[in-house]
């Protein structure tokens, strides 16, 4: 596979990721703006807009250190540091990365979907057990009535 082509398919997958969840943000913020005011999308999606923003922040940092590891492992082979050079080894950390973190939020999701762990608020258990709680009140609240009634 030609250098050209792996820098192409590496940039893509890069930005198409980042672009894609960062156009899923803004996407949601324009249609909660459209209905409520400033103050109501910070509040709404407050959490979502910091995490963004660290997300870039520490991607740029991350790139601004690791062109400092590229150039110094180039210098050390008495190579030159190029931008496409440095776009694949960028690339390689970033998506080793986020492979890690994909792999481990889908085995999260995954393993919660199908093992219970008691109580936890990701388990299936919890909505049954606040339904059987909520039906037994309603039970009984019946029968304090049925007893006034009488």
């Amino acid at each position: 596979m030609s250098d050209a082509i792996i820098v192409a398919v590496t940039g893509l997958v890069l930005i198409g990721v980042a672009a894609y969840l960062i156009g899923g943000l803004i996407l949601s913020v324009r249609r909660e703006r459209r209905s409520a005011n400033i103050r109501k999308v910070w509040a709404n999606f407050g959490l979502s807009l910091t995490f963004c923003a660290l997300f870039l922040i520490t991607w740029a940092a991350q790139a601004f250190a690791e062109w400092g590891a590229y150039r110094d492992v180039q210098r050390s082979l008495g190579e030159p540091a190029t931008a496409d050079g440095y776009l694949v080894a960028f690339g390689q950390s970033t998506l080793e990365n986020w492979q890690s973190e994909f792999l481990q939020l889908f085995s999260f999701v995954v393993l919660s979907s199908v093992l219970i762990h008691r109580g936890s608020a990701e388990s299936k258990d919890g909505d049954d057990r606040m339904e059987k709680k909520i039906d037994a009140i309603a039970r009984r609240l019946d029968e304090l009535d049925a007893n006034r009634v009488s």
